[in-house]
């Protein structure tokens, strides 16, 4: 059986189509992959730094700090 030209062409549009979007969905795959690991730094690194303000703790027991000391003139 012959393919008519029109069908031919039809054929090959098609079939760039789909290896344009093939490589878009791989691109797209590589963009979701690289956002998932940095969210998943950036959420390390906001616990980390919610660990190390919990270890702060209360501003007044630090020693040196005004905290909530009365001023002088009281």
């Amino acid at each position: 059986m012959v393919m008519g030209a029109g069908i031919e062409a039809r054929l090959e549009e098609l079939e760039s189509r789909l290896a344009f979007q093939d490589d878009l969905i791989e691109s797209l795959n590589e963009t979701i992959a690289r956002q998932d690991r940095d969210l998943i730094r950036l959420e390390q690194r906001v616990k980390a730094l919610g660990d190390r303000l919990n270890d702060l703790g209360d501003p007044g027991a630090l020693p040196g700090s005004p905290g909530h000391e009365i001023p002088p003139h009281y």
